[in-house]
Protein backbone atom coordinates (compact mmCIF):
# COMPACT_ATOMS: atom_id res chain seq x y z
CA UNK A 1 0.00 0.00 0.00
CA UNK A 2 2.76 2.44 0.83
CA UNK A 3 4.36 2.01 -2.79
CA UNK A 4 1.61 2.50 -4.38
CA UNK A 5 0.83 5.48 -2.44
CA UNK A 6 4.05 6.33 -3.17
CA UNK A 7 3.76 5.85 -7.10
CA UNK A 8 0.95 7.95 -7.12
CA UNK A 9 2.70 11.24 -5.24
CA UNK A 10 6.15 11.01 -7.07
CA UNK A 11 6.39 10.36 -10.96
CA UNK A 12 9.56 8.13 -11.76
CA UNK A 13 11.43 10.29 -13.39
CA UNK A 14 11.15 12.86 -10.61
CA UNK A 15 12.35 9.85 -8.24
CA UNK A 16 15.34 9.03 -9.81
CA UNK A 17 16.75 12.96 -10.33
CA UNK A 18 15.81 13.51 -6.90
CA UNK A 19 17.14 10.18 -5.07
CA UNK A 20 19.95 10.72 -7.42
CA UNK A 21 21.02 14.66 -6.15
CA UNK A 22 19.98 13.72 -2.56
CA UNK A 23 22.51 10.81 -2.82
CA UNK A 24 25.20 13.07 -4.27
CA UNK A 25 25.31 15.51 -1.79
CA UNK A 26 25.72 12.97 0.71
CA UNK A 27 28.68 12.46 -1.28
CA UNK A 28 29.79 15.81 -1.23
CA UNK A 29 29.10 15.63 2.44
CA UNK A 30 31.68 12.40 2.73
CA UNK A 31 34.22 14.46 1.04
CA UNK A 32 33.92 16.83 3.67
CA UNK A 33 33.91 14.70 6.17
CA UNK A 34 37.11 12.92 4.84
CA UNK A 35 39.15 16.52 4.62
CA UNK A 36 38.33 17.56 7.64
CA UNK A 37 39.42 14.61 9.39
CA UNK A 38 42.66 14.36 7.58
CA UNK A 39 43.25 17.81 7.89
CA UNK A 40 41.47 19.03 11.16
CA UNK A 41 40.50 22.17 9.17
CA UNK A 42 36.87 22.34 8.15
CA UNK A 43 37.96 24.89 5.44
CA UNK A 44 39.73 22.24 3.86
CA UNK A 45 36.50 20.28 4.00
CA UNK A 46 34.97 23.40 2.08
CA UNK A 47 37.83 23.46 -0.17
CA UNK A 48 37.71 20.02 -1.02
CA UNK A 49 33.38 20.35 -1.72
CA UNK A 50 34.34 23.23 -3.78
CA UNK A 51 36.74 21.30 -6.11
CA UNK A 52 34.53 18.99 -6.23
CA UNK A 53 31.91 21.07 -7.69
CA UNK A 54 33.70 23.12 -10.06
CA UNK A 55 35.60 20.48 -11.72
CA UNK A 56 32.18 18.51 -12.08
CA UNK A 57 33.28 17.47 -15.55
CA UNK A 58 35.37 14.94 -14.55
CA UNK A 59 34.45 14.29 -11.23
CA UNK A 60 30.96 13.05 -11.36
CA UNK A 61 28.59 11.84 -14.68
CA UNK A 62 25.48 13.37 -12.79
CA UNK A 63 25.21 16.83 -14.72
CA UNK A 64 24.93 14.84 -17.82
CA UNK A 65 23.58 11.26 -17.10
CA UNK A 66 21.72 11.16 -14.06
CA UNK A 67 20.10 7.36 -13.74
CA UNK A 68 23.27 5.34 -13.72
CA UNK A 69 23.66 2.99 -11.30
CA UNK A 70 27.45 4.57 -10.46
CA UNK A 71 24.98 7.71 -9.33
CA UNK A 72 23.23 5.13 -6.75
CA UNK A 73 26.55 3.00 -5.45
CA UNK A 74 29.49 6.21 -5.93
CA UNK A 75 28.28 7.93 -2.44
CA UNK A 76 28.02 4.61 -0.34
CA UNK A 77 31.71 4.61 -1.32
CA UNK A 78 32.72 7.30 -0.14
CA UNK A 79 30.63 7.56 3.02
CA UNK A 80 32.89 4.03 3.60
CA UNK A 81 36.10 5.82 2.89
CA UNK A 82 34.79 8.19 5.07
CA UNK A 83 34.18 5.75 8.09
CA UNK A 84 37.81 4.00 7.47
CA UNK A 85 39.11 7.58 8.15
CA UNK A 86 37.48 7.73 11.10
CA UNK A 87 38.02 4.28 11.88
CA UNK A 88 41.86 4.66 11.79
CA UNK A 89 41.84 7.60 13.53
CA UNK A 90 43.90 6.83 16.91
CA UNK A 91 41.72 8.64 19.09
CA UNK A 92 38.83 6.31 18.05
CA UNK A 93 38.29 3.14 20.28
CA UNK A 94 34.92 1.89 21.85
CA UNK A 95 31.78 2.68 20.42
CA UNK A 96 33.01 4.88 18.05
CA UNK A 97 34.85 2.28 16.81
CA UNK A 98 31.82 0.06 16.62
CA UNK A 99 29.59 2.59 14.93
CA UNK A 100 32.07 3.40 12.36
CA UNK A 101 32.76 -0.04 11.80
CA UNK A 102 28.56 -0.49 11.22
CA UNK A 103 28.84 2.27 9.00
CA UNK A 104 31.30 0.97 6.82
CA UNK A 105 29.71 -2.34 6.53
CA UNK A 106 26.23 -0.50 5.59
CA UNK A 107 27.63 1.83 2.62
CA UNK A 108 30.03 -1.21 1.97
CA UNK A 109 26.60 -3.23 1.36
CA UNK A 110 24.95 -0.63 -1.02
CA UNK A 111 27.79 -0.03 -2.52
CA UNK A 112 27.91 -3.53 -3.48
CA UNK A 113 23.92 -3.81 -5.10
CA UNK A 114 24.02 -0.77 -6.48
CA UNK A 115 26.95 -1.25 -9.39
CA UNK A 116 28.03 -3.95 -11.17
CA UNK A 117 31.52 -3.14 -11.10
CA UNK A 118 31.63 -3.53 -7.47
CA UNK A 119 33.98 -6.38 -6.63
CA UNK A 120 36.86 -4.34 -8.72
CA UNK A 121 36.46 -1.39 -6.74
CA UNK A 122 36.30 -3.76 -3.18
CA UNK A 123 39.06 -5.33 -4.66
CA UNK A 124 41.58 -2.39 -4.82
CA UNK A 125 40.59 -1.25 -1.69
CA UNK A 126 41.40 -5.07 0.04
CA UNK A 127 44.60 -4.27 -1.92
CA UNK A 128 45.12 -0.79 -0.48
CA UNK A 129 44.16 -2.17 3.26
CA UNK A 130 46.79 -5.02 2.62
CA UNK A 131 49.25 -2.28 1.59
CA UNK A 132 49.35 -0.57 4.77
CA UNK A 133 49.23 -3.52 7.26
CA UNK A 134 52.17 -5.46 5.50
CA UNK A 135 54.00 -1.98 5.43
CA UNK A 136 53.07 -2.29 9.70
CA UNK A 137 51.81 1.44 9.42
CA UNK A 138 48.18 0.12 10.92
CA UNK A 139 48.26 0.76 14.86
CA UNK A 140 48.61 -2.65 16.48
CA UNK A 141 45.32 -2.47 18.14
CA UNK A 142 43.72 -2.14 14.48
CA UNK A 143 45.21 -5.49 13.04
CA UNK A 144 48.07 -7.97 14.07
CA UNK A 145 51.18 -6.68 13.75
CA UNK A 146 54.06 -8.56 11.42
CA UNK A 147 56.65 -10.05 14.18
CA UNK A 148 59.89 -7.92 14.91
CA UNK A 149 62.81 -9.12 12.47
CA UNK A 150 65.98 -8.05 10.67
CA UNK A 151 65.84 -5.88 7.20
CA UNK A 152 66.47 -8.67 4.84
CA UNK A 153 63.87 -10.86 7.03
CA UNK A 154 61.30 -8.12 6.82
CA UNK A 155 61.60 -7.70 3.34
CA UNK A 156 61.53 -11.44 2.69
CA UNK A 157 58.30 -11.44 4.58
CA UNK A 158 56.94 -8.45 2.86
CA UNK A 159 57.43 -10.17 -0.67
CA UNK A 160 56.23 -13.62 0.46
CA UNK A 161 53.04 -12.67 1.99
CA UNK A 162 52.19 -10.74 -0.84
CA UNK A 163 52.60 -13.41 -3.30
CA UNK A 164 51.18 -15.79 -1.20
CA UNK A 165 47.98 -13.84 -0.63
CA UNK A 166 47.85 -13.10 -4.56
CA UNK A 167 47.99 -16.99 -5.38
CA UNK A 168 45.33 -17.63 -2.81
CA UNK A 169 43.19 -15.08 -3.95
CA UNK A 170 43.30 -16.84 -7.48
CA UNK A 171 42.67 -20.12 -6.43
CA UNK A 172 39.72 -19.22 -4.16
CA UNK A 173 38.02 -17.37 -6.56
CA UNK A 174 38.93 -19.85 -9.22
CA UNK A 175 37.53 -22.54 -6.96
CA UNK A 176 34.31 -20.88 -6.09
CA UNK A 177 33.55 -19.84 -9.68
CA UNK A 178 34.11 -23.98 -10.69
CA UNK A 179 31.73 -24.82 -7.28
CA UNK A 180 28.58 -22.08 -8.16
CA UNK A 181 29.54 -22.48 -12.15
CA UNK A 182 29.87 -18.43 -12.00
CA UNK A 183 30.73 -16.91 -15.33
CA UNK A 184 29.52 -13.43 -14.94
CA UNK A 185 32.32 -11.37 -15.36
CA UNK A 186 34.47 -13.48 -17.96
CA UNK A 187 33.45 -10.90 -20.20
CA UNK A 188 35.49 -8.10 -17.94
CA UNK A 189 38.65 -10.46 -17.94
CA UNK A 190 38.53 -10.81 -21.55
CA UNK A 191 38.33 -7.44 -21.85
CA UNK A 192 41.29 -6.46 -19.72
CA UNK A 193 43.61 -9.17 -21.55
CA UNK A 194 42.24 -7.72 -24.94
CA UNK A 195 42.98 -4.20 -24.06
CA UNK A 196 46.40 -4.99 -22.99
CA UNK A 197 46.97 -6.76 -26.23
CA UNK A 198 46.83 -10.64 -24.65
CA UNK A 199 43.53 -11.68 -25.95
CA UNK A 200 41.74 -12.17 -29.10
CA UNK A 201 41.17 -8.84 -30.58
CA UNK A 202 38.03 -10.08 -32.72
CA UNK A 203 36.34 -11.55 -29.31
CA UNK A 204 32.53 -9.91 -29.80
CA UNK A 205 32.03 -8.23 -26.01
CA UNK A 206 35.75 -7.31 -25.58
CA UNK A 207 35.41 -4.95 -28.68
CA UNK A 208 31.77 -3.69 -27.31
CA UNK A 209 33.58 -2.19 -24.76
CA UNK A 210 36.78 -1.20 -26.03
CA UNK A 211 35.06 0.48 -28.91
CA UNK A 212 33.80 3.13 -26.62
CA UNK A 213 35.57 5.63 -25.58
CA UNK A 214 34.57 5.76 -22.01
CA UNK A 215 36.82 2.54 -21.30
CA UNK A 216 39.71 3.19 -22.93
CA UNK A 217 42.77 4.86 -21.25
CA UNK A 218 42.64 8.29 -19.05
CA UNK A 219 42.75 11.45 -21.97
CA UNK A 220 45.09 14.52 -22.16
CA UNK A 221 42.54 17.06 -21.77
CA UNK A 222 41.38 15.70 -18.62
CA UNK A 223 44.62 16.55 -16.79
CA UNK A 224 44.45 20.01 -19.36
CA UNK A 225 40.82 20.73 -17.65
CA UNK A 226 41.56 19.56 -14.33
CA UNK A 227 44.63 22.42 -14.00
CA UNK A 228 42.78 24.64 -14.99
CA UNK A 229 40.36 23.88 -12.17
CA UNK A 230 43.19 24.13 -9.92
CA UNK A 231 43.29 20.44 -8.39
CA UNK A 232 45.71 18.69 -10.64
CA UNK A 233 48.86 20.69 -9.52
CA UNK A 234 47.93 20.85 -6.29
CA UNK A 235 47.37 16.96 -5.91
CA UNK A 236 50.47 16.13 -7.53
CA UNK A 237 52.43 17.82 -5.16
CA UNK A 238 50.39 16.54 -2.21
CA UNK A 239 50.51 13.32 -3.38
CA UNK A 240 54.25 12.60 -4.18
CA UNK A 241 54.94 14.49 -0.59
CA UNK A 242 52.99 11.99 1.13
CA UNK A 243 54.55 9.17 -1.18
CA UNK A 244 57.79 10.09 0.12
CA UNK A 245 56.75 10.58 3.07
CA UNK A 246 55.15 6.98 3.64
CA UNK A 247 58.71 5.67 1.89
CA UNK A 248 60.32 7.23 4.40
CA UNK A 249 57.82 6.13 7.61
CA UNK A 250 58.29 2.06 6.53
CA UNK A 251 62.03 2.84 6.36
CA UNK A 252 61.65 4.06 9.99
CA UNK A 253 59.31 1.29 10.91
CA UNK A 254 61.37 -1.31 9.91
CA UNK A 255 64.15 0.46 11.20
CA UNK A 256 63.15 0.60 14.65
CA UNK A 257 62.32 -3.21 14.69
CA UNK A 258 65.79 -3.92 13.43
CA UNK A 259 66.42 -2.30 16.96
CA UNK A 260 64.05 -3.99 18.89
CA UNK A 261 64.45 -7.97 17.70
CA UNK A 262 66.01 -8.25 21.05
CA UNK A 263 63.40 -6.40 22.86
CA UNK A 264 60.49 -8.54 24.47
CA UNK A 265 57.97 -5.44 24.28
CA UNK A 266 59.30 -4.08 21.15
CA UNK A 267 56.09 -1.62 20.74
CA UNK A 268 57.27 -0.18 23.85
CA UNK A 269 60.56 0.97 22.64
CA UNK A 270 59.48 1.85 19.02
CA UNK A 271 60.67 5.06 17.99
CA UNK A 272 57.85 7.59 16.26
CA UNK A 273 58.05 8.18 12.73
CA UNK A 274 55.97 10.80 10.09
CA UNK A 275 52.80 8.65 9.92
CA UNK A 276 52.98 6.93 13.66
CA UNK A 277 49.76 8.73 14.75
CA UNK A 278 47.95 8.96 10.79
CA UNK A 279 47.23 5.20 9.21
CA UNK A 280 44.03 6.69 7.73
CA UNK A 281 46.46 9.07 5.65
CA UNK A 282 48.53 6.26 4.99
CA UNK A 283 45.78 4.30 4.00
CA UNK A 284 44.35 6.96 1.71
CA UNK A 285 47.96 7.45 -0.16
CA UNK A 286 47.87 4.07 -0.79
CA UNK A 287 44.19 3.62 -2.03
CA UNK A 288 44.87 6.56 -4.31
CA UNK A 289 47.50 4.97 -5.99
CA UNK A 290 45.59 1.95 -7.14
CA UNK A 291 42.91 4.22 -7.97
CA UNK A 292 45.13 6.63 -9.91
CA UNK A 293 46.02 3.55 -11.69
CA UNK A 294 42.45 2.34 -12.55
CA UNK A 295 41.61 5.54 -13.51
CA UNK A 296 44.66 5.87 -16.41
CA UNK A 297 43.90 2.53 -18.14
CA UNK A 298 40.32 3.02 -18.09
CA UNK A 299 38.22 6.37 -18.70
CA UNK A 300 34.90 5.50 -17.27
CA UNK A 301 36.74 5.30 -13.74
CA UNK A 302 38.51 8.36 -13.44
CA UNK A 303 35.26 8.99 -10.85
CA UNK A 304 37.07 7.19 -8.52
CA UNK A 305 40.04 9.00 -8.51
CA UNK A 306 39.31 12.78 -9.28
CA UNK A 307 37.40 12.98 -6.11
CA UNK A 308 40.64 11.56 -4.05
CA UNK A 309 42.41 14.54 -6.10
CA UNK A 310 40.43 16.73 -4.46
CA UNK A 311 40.74 15.42 -0.66
CA UNK A 312 44.48 15.17 -1.48
CA UNK A 313 44.68 18.67 -3.10
CA UNK A 314 42.74 20.35 0.04
CA UNK A 315 44.68 18.28 2.35
CA UNK A 316 48.26 19.34 1.02
CA UNK A 317 46.99 23.19 1.38
CA UNK A 318 45.71 23.08 4.43
CA UNK A 319 47.35 20.47 6.43
CA UNK A 320 49.19 21.75 10.11
CA UNK A 321 52.08 19.16 9.73
CA UNK A 322 52.59 19.70 6.48
CA UNK A 323 53.09 23.74 7.19
CA UNK A 324 54.61 23.15 10.46
CA UNK A 325 57.53 20.98 8.54
CA UNK A 326 58.17 24.01 6.07
CA UNK A 327 58.04 27.11 7.84
CA UNK A 328 60.34 25.12 10.95
CA UNK A 329 63.19 25.99 8.82
CA UNK A 330 61.71 29.80 9.76
CA UNK A 331 61.60 29.27 13.12
CA UNK A 332 57.81 29.46 12.91
CA UNK A 333 55.26 27.62 15.15
CA UNK A 334 51.79 27.44 17.03
CA UNK A 335 49.48 30.66 15.75
CA UNK A 336 52.00 31.70 13.03
CA UNK A 337 51.66 27.86 11.72
CA UNK A 338 47.70 28.17 11.93
CA UNK A 339 47.43 31.63 10.10
CA UNK A 340 49.64 30.94 7.00
CA UNK A 341 47.60 27.65 6.70
CA UNK A 342 43.95 29.22 6.56
CA UNK A 343 45.55 31.49 5.17
CA UNK A 344 47.20 29.43 2.03
CA UNK A 345 43.22 27.53 1.95
CA UNK A 346 40.99 30.94 1.97
CA UNK A 347 43.84 32.28 -1.18
CA UNK A 348 43.47 28.91 -3.32
CA UNK A 349 39.35 29.35 -2.86
CA UNK A 350 39.15 32.65 -3.47
CA UNK A 351 41.40 32.01 -6.46
CA UNK A 352 39.07 28.97 -7.61
CA UNK A 353 35.86 30.59 -7.39
CA UNK A 354 37.37 33.73 -9.14
CA UNK A 355 38.08 31.13 -12.10
CA UNK A 356 35.30 29.24 -11.72
CA UNK A 357 32.27 30.72 -10.50
CA UNK A 358 31.78 32.77 -13.46
CA UNK A 359 31.62 30.73 -16.20
CA UNK A 360 28.88 28.52 -13.79
CA UNK A 361 26.84 31.36 -13.23
CA UNK A 362 26.67 32.21 -16.99
CA UNK A 363 25.95 27.74 -17.85
CA UNK A 364 22.97 28.67 -15.64
CA UNK A 365 21.53 30.96 -17.41
CA UNK A 366 20.91 28.92 -20.03
CA UNK A 367 18.24 27.07 -19.81
CA UNK A 368 18.16 23.76 -21.98
CA UNK A 369 15.02 21.25 -22.70
CA UNK A 370 14.93 17.99 -23.92
CA UNK A 371 14.25 17.86 -28.00
CA UNK A 372 13.91 14.06 -29.95
CA UNK A 373 11.02 14.24 -31.59
CA UNK A 374 11.87 11.03 -33.52
CA UNK A 375 12.50 9.17 -30.00
CA UNK A 376 8.95 10.70 -28.80
CA UNK A 377 7.24 9.62 -31.76
CA UNK A 378 8.48 6.22 -31.19
CA UNK A 379 7.84 6.09 -27.91
CA UNK A 380 3.82 7.24 -28.33
CA UNK A 381 3.34 4.94 -31.10
CA UNK A 382 4.61 2.53 -29.55
CA UNK A 383 1.85 3.66 -26.31
CA UNK A 384 -1.06 3.45 -28.94
CA UNK A 385 -0.51 1.23 -31.12
CA UNK A 386 1.38 -2.38 -29.67
CA UNK A 387 -0.36 -4.56 -27.15
CA UNK A 388 0.98 -4.54 -23.52
CA UNK A 389 2.65 -8.12 -24.23
CA UNK A 390 4.51 -7.40 -27.09
CA UNK A 391 8.11 -7.35 -27.22
CA UNK A 392 10.99 -5.51 -29.15
CA UNK A 393 14.61 -6.22 -30.28
CA UNK A 394 17.06 -3.39 -30.94
CA UNK A 395 19.55 -1.64 -29.73
CA UNK A 396 20.40 -2.44 -25.63
CA UNK A 397 20.77 1.84 -25.30
CA UNK A 398 16.92 1.97 -27.13
CA UNK A 399 15.57 -0.52 -25.53
CA UNK A 400 15.71 0.54 -22.14
CA UNK A 401 14.07 3.58 -23.27
CA UNK A 402 11.45 1.27 -24.73
CA UNK A 403 10.95 -0.20 -21.16
CA UNK A 404 11.19 2.90 -19.41
CA UNK A 405 8.85 5.01 -21.23
CA UNK A 406 6.15 2.28 -22.77
CA UNK A 407 6.29 -0.84 -20.22
CA UNK A 408 6.52 -2.80 -23.10
CA UNK A 409 8.30 -6.49 -22.64
CA UNK A 410 12.53 -6.43 -24.43
CA UNK A 411 14.05 -9.23 -25.47
CA UNK A 412 17.47 -8.17 -24.79
CA UNK A 413 18.66 -5.91 -21.73
CA UNK A 414 21.49 -3.24 -21.36
CA UNK A 415 22.37 -5.37 -17.94
CA UNK A 416 25.54 -6.77 -19.50
CA UNK A 417 27.07 -8.54 -16.88
CA UNK A 418 25.09 -12.17 -17.02
CA UNK A 419 26.41 -14.57 -19.82
CA UNK A 420 23.00 -15.52 -20.90
CA UNK A 421 22.21 -12.53 -21.48
CA UNK A 422 25.55 -11.71 -23.31
CA UNK A 423 24.21 -14.35 -25.63
CA UNK A 424 21.25 -13.06 -26.08
CA UNK A 425 22.16 -9.87 -27.34
CA UNK A 426 25.17 -11.17 -29.20
CA UNK A 427 22.31 -13.35 -31.56
CA UNK A 428 19.60 -10.39 -31.75
CA UNK A 429 22.34 -8.13 -33.01
CA UNK A 430 22.32 -10.31 -36.07
CA UNK A 431 19.73 -7.80 -37.04
CA UNK A 432 22.34 -5.55 -38.02
CA UNK A 433 24.78 -8.43 -39.76
CA UNK A 434 24.93 -10.11 -42.86
CA UNK A 435 22.61 -12.59 -42.73
CA UNK A 436 19.34 -14.29 -43.90
CA UNK A 437 15.86 -13.06 -43.55
CA UNK A 438 15.03 -17.08 -42.98
CA UNK A 439 18.16 -16.81 -40.65
CA UNK A 440 17.28 -13.27 -38.88
CA UNK A 441 13.46 -15.07 -38.25
CA UNK A 442 14.37 -17.88 -36.84
CA UNK A 443 16.61 -15.99 -34.17
CA UNK A 444 13.51 -13.18 -33.20
CA UNK A 445 11.31 -16.04 -33.36
CA UNK A 446 13.61 -18.22 -31.01
CA UNK A 447 13.08 -15.55 -28.18
CA UNK A 448 10.25 -14.64 -28.65
CA UNK A 449 10.30 -11.14 -29.98
CA UNK A 450 7.90 -9.92 -31.83
CA UNK A 451 9.07 -6.44 -33.27
CA UNK A 452 12.02 -5.05 -34.40
CA UNK A 453 13.38 -1.43 -33.95
CA UNK A 454 16.17 -0.65 -36.76
CA UNK A 455 18.23 2.51 -36.42
CA UNK A 456 19.95 3.98 -39.81
CA UNK A 457 22.35 5.53 -37.35
CA UNK A 458 23.76 2.12 -36.32
CA UNK A 459 23.09 0.36 -39.97
CA UNK A 460 24.63 3.22 -41.77
CA UNK A 461 26.58 4.19 -39.72
CA UNK A 462 30.51 4.99 -41.29
CA UNK A 463 33.33 2.62 -40.27
CA UNK A 464 35.91 3.75 -37.50
CA UNK A 465 38.50 1.21 -37.29
CA UNK A 466 35.73 -1.44 -37.33
CA UNK A 467 34.38 -0.30 -34.08
CA UNK A 468 30.73 0.31 -35.72
CA UNK A 469 28.27 -2.41 -34.76
CA UNK A 470 27.76 -3.86 -37.69
CA UNK A 471 31.67 -4.66 -38.08
CA UNK A 472 31.22 -5.97 -34.29
CA UNK A 473 29.03 -8.31 -35.79
CA UNK A 474 30.98 -9.21 -38.97
CA UNK A 475 34.03 -10.11 -37.01
CA UNK A 476 32.18 -12.00 -34.60
CA UNK A 477 30.71 -14.15 -38.01
CA UNK A 478 33.87 -14.11 -39.37
CA UNK A 479 33.01 -12.08 -42.33
CA UNK A 480 35.18 -9.08 -44.08
CA UNK A 481 33.46 -5.89 -42.31
CA UNK A 482 32.35 -3.46 -45.55
CA UNK A 483 35.76 -1.58 -45.04
CA UNK A 484 37.89 -3.99 -43.70
CA UNK A 485 40.51 -5.70 -45.76
CA UNK A 486 41.44 -9.78 -45.84
CA UNK A 487 42.55 -11.15 -42.45
CA UNK A 488 43.23 -14.65 -41.73
CA UNK A 489 39.97 -16.57 -40.86
CA UNK A 490 37.54 -13.63 -42.17
CA UNK A 491 35.91 -14.65 -45.58
CA UNK A 492 33.87 -12.25 -48.13
CA UNK A 493 30.44 -12.40 -47.30
CA UNK A 494 28.15 -11.74 -50.68
CA UNK A 495 24.98 -11.76 -48.15
CA UNK A 496 23.43 -8.00 -48.20
CA UNK A 497 23.23 -6.53 -44.60
CA UNK A 498 19.82 -7.40 -42.97
CA UNK A 499 19.41 -4.15 -41.28
CA UNK A 500 19.73 -2.11 -44.77
CA UNK A 501 17.64 -4.69 -47.12
CA UNK A 502 14.32 -5.39 -45.26
CA UNK A 503 13.96 -1.57 -46.20
CA UNK A 504 13.77 -2.55 -50.20
CA UNK A 505 10.75 -4.54 -49.28
CA UNK A 506 11.15 -7.73 -51.46
CA UNK A 507 9.47 -10.86 -51.22
CA UNK A 508 11.89 -12.76 -49.52
CA UNK A 509 11.56 -10.12 -46.94
CA UNK A 510 7.89 -9.47 -46.77
CA UNK A 511 7.03 -12.49 -46.23
CA UNK A 512 8.84 -12.62 -42.49
CA UNK A 513 8.53 -9.10 -41.61
CA UNK A 514 6.10 -6.30 -41.90
CA UNK A 515 6.48 -2.75 -41.82
CA UNK A 516 4.70 -0.98 -39.53
CA UNK A 517 6.26 2.28 -38.43
CA UNK A 518 9.01 4.87 -39.35
CA UNK A 519 10.77 8.28 -38.77
CA UNK A 520 13.44 9.56 -40.08
CA UNK A 521 15.46 7.78 -37.30
CA UNK A 522 13.65 4.26 -36.26
CA UNK A 523 11.93 1.39 -38.68
CA UNK A 524 10.08 -0.69 -36.72
CA UNK A 525 9.14 -4.24 -38.56
CA UNK A 526 6.87 -6.87 -37.18
CA UNK A 527 7.80 -10.12 -37.06
CA UNK A 528 5.46 -12.85 -38.69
Amino acid sequence: MMLLLLQRLVQPVYFYINSIFALHAMLVWALFATAYMLSGSWLSGILTACFYIFNRLDTTRVEYTIPLRESFSLPFLWVQIAAISFYFRPNSSGTKEKVSVGIIAGSTLFFSLFWQFNQFILMLQAFALFGVWILDMIPARKGDELKPCNMPARIFKVIAYSISVLVLMVLINTALKILLNVEADEHIFKFLTTKFGLGHYRDFDSRLYLCIDAFGFLSFDTYERLTKGLVFPFYVAAHIILLIVLFVAVLQNWSNHVHDTNVKDHTATKKSHLLSSRPELAFHTVQAVFFGALAISTLRMKYLWTPYMCILASFGISDYKMWRAVLSQLKTQGLMVQIVRHFATLLTLAALLALALPPVLKELEDLKEFWDPDTVELMEWIKKSVPLTASFTGSMQLLAGVKLCTGRPITNHPHYEDKELRIKTKELYQIYGRRSPEDVHAILKKHQSNYIILEDSICLAPSRGGCRLPDLIDYDNGVIPDSGKPEPGLVRSHIPRFCDEIRKGTPEYTKYFKYVFGNKTFRVHKVL
